[in-house]
């Protein structure tokens, strides 16, 4: 019967054919331990020298790390494994030896397996993470598609910028200038209007020369963005979707939690509501823990933010922001015109921003301000424009940044271990 590690399970006590790589393997001079792969996860191949032909074990034992076989062998329970089953292998076959593989059991240095990250993506702990990775996509669409979402796709390619063109790649359209699209808000805006419940989810880029650990040059975002929802509503949408990636990906990935030695118990209160503080009282909650590098009108920084989540044991809403500090387009609040009703979700465990969203001004007069007195192109943002003269009505959205996301969830230090092939602001390869 040919199978899939990830379906062994089904064939306890009878005889299984598996394509696989070796992972590694150790042997003693009657038993080897075949450590293997296949993609969908990771088993034990144990090879008998008593219970198989000689040829067949002298094989088992000087087979090359990363060779990839076809292994026949029994499904056996294994109480000792994570996985909780083992392979009594019967005969192993090679499909293409491999040779001097670079990535050893040994340790590595990060840049070195970052050139390697094309092989380095096979390992047993990079495997949970993209795993963990594909739960959260899974369960992205799910929640949306449950919440009556519609599912848009806007440009890459744009001539304009939501946030000013900073940190912006610049390329020519033919004869135009053009950007690679630093978030697809305002395309989802009017996606909006036209569908009512839209959410988007794709590449988008940041020409920012930071090193953090917290930062990509290239990374995807999930965008939703809802006609008639105002602040209050966007909050309660951001708080439910995040409860329910985590609870997913508490239900669906226990072994890779495990292999990444995830304390499970700091995800299991990951359930909505959210604390919510103003930027007031971050400010003066900063203030009393020390920090008095920071005043009102200043932007949070890594510490500053992590400071605040070491408050609460989930995640954490700072919400109305200084209008200075806010992009053009976030309506302010009714009751006072120098803050925005906007929030930046703070994950736990200092991993940061994971979410902005705000209401959106939905007045015309008072977003033509907003483009001049951000020194914008009116003309470039003539169709933006076009969204508050037809019909206009309250709106809000968010997006969230599915690399951050995965670290706080998967518990890794660093986002470039959360996408396959991370772009860095000194790395473009491979």
């Amino acid at each position: 019967m040919k199978t899939t590690i990830a379906e062994v399970g089904k064939y306890v006590g009878q005889e299984v054919r598996i394509g696989a790589w070796l992972a590694n393997k150790r042997s003693s001079g009657k038993i080897a331990f075949l450590q293997l792969r296949d993609g969908t996860g990771f088993i034990q191949g144990v090879v008998v020298k008593e219970e198989v032909e000689e040829a067949i074990f002298q094989k088992a034992k000087s087979i090359t790390q990363e060779t990839s076989l076809y292994v026949t062998g029994t499904v056996r329970e294994d109480t000792r494994s994570p996985f909780g089953y083992e392979l009594g292998v019967t005969n192993v076959e090679v499909i293409s030896e491999s040779t001097d593989y670079p990535i050893t059991p040994k340790e590595h240095g990060t840049e070195f397996l970052m050139d390697h990250r094309h092989l380095w993506l096979r390992s047993k702990r990079q495997h949970a993470v993209m795993k963990i990775r594909n739960e959260i996509i899974r369960a992205t669409y799910e929640f949306f598609n449950n919440e009556g979402f519609v599912k848009v796709d806007p440009p890459i390619l744009t001539g304009s910028a939501p946030e000013g063109t900073s940190e912006l790649f610049h390329t020519k359209y033919f004869d135009e200038d053009a950007y690679l699209s630093q978030s697809g808000q305002l395309y989802m805006e009017a996606a909006a209007m036209a569908l009512g419940k839209v959410f988007s989810f794709g590449p988008t880029f940041r020409a920012e020369k930071s090193k953090t650990r917290r930062h990509l040059i290239e990374f995807w975002m999930i965008e939703p963005e809802m006609a008639f929802y105002q602040f209050e509503d966007n909050l309660q949408v951001q708080e439910a979707y995040v409860s329910f990636i985590v609870q997913n990906v508490l239900k669906n990935c226990k072994l890779e939690l495990n292999t990444l030695g995830r304390d499970i118990s700091k995800l299991e209160k990951i359930t909505a509501p959210f604390p919510r503080i103003t930027y007031d009282e971050a400010i003066t909650f900063l203030n009393e823990k020390g920090f008095n590098d920071i005043k009102w009108g200043d932007d949070f920084g890594a510490p500053h933010e992590t400071a605040i989540a070491e408050a609460y044991d989930k995640p954490v809403f700072i919400t109305h922001y200084p209008t200075s500090l806010k992009p053009f387009y976030m309506q302010p609040d009714p009751n006072r015109e120098d803050v925005v009703l906007c929030a930046d979700l703070i994950a736990p465990e200092g991993y940061g921003e994971i979410i902005g969203g705000s209401e959106r001004i939905h007045d015309v007069g008072l977003l033509k301000q907003r483009i001049e007195e951000h020194q914008l192109d009116e003309k470039a943002y003539e169709w933006y424009l076009d969204l508050r003269k037809y019909g206009s009505v309250p709106h809000s959205g968010f997006g969230l940044g599915l690399e951050r996301t995965v670290a706080w969830i998967s518990g890794v230090e660093h986002v470039r271990e959360t996408i396959p092939f991370p772009r860095l602001l000194n790395r473009l390869y491979p």
